[in-house]
């Protein structure tokens, strides 16, 4: 459910409409979870963070390591952000990309749990 929010940009309600939907085709005593924050929490102690990272809407390029400071694409010339509207200070980037690391999860495991080593 978590990539299906990511990847269609679905916001928590919609979220909550499709778990609703999900849990009243299951069979009584289920276990999906009734909202996204508890869900999300249950996710939390598995070590699963990411990071964001903008991008431009087009893939063009990442605001990623040496090109994280720059506010206009290379390739285009396109704005990093979104025009501000009202009296928001804050910048808001057209496209997030979210990595997810593997590493830092399955150094975890080897170092504290051994599943990794033999």
């Amino acid at each position: 459910m978590f990539t299906i929010k990511s990847d269609h940009g679905l916001s928590e309600a919609g979220y909550y409409k499709i778990i609703e939907w999900a849990r009243s085709i299951l069979p009584e005593g289920n276990r999906l979870k009734k909202n996204f924050y508890i869900a999300k929490s249950m996710m939390k102690p598995l070590g699963l963070g990411y990071q964001k990272i903008d991008i431009y809407p087009n893939f063009c390029m990442l605001y990623y390591l040496e090109n994280a400071e720059l506010t206009e694409c290379m390739t285009c010339g396109h704005s990093r952000y979104k025009p501000r509207t009202g009296r928001g200070k804050t910048l808001v980037a057209y496209k997030k990309l979210r990595y997810f690391s593997i590493t830092p999860t399955l150094q975890g495991y080897s170092c504290h749990q051994g599943l990794l080593s033999t």
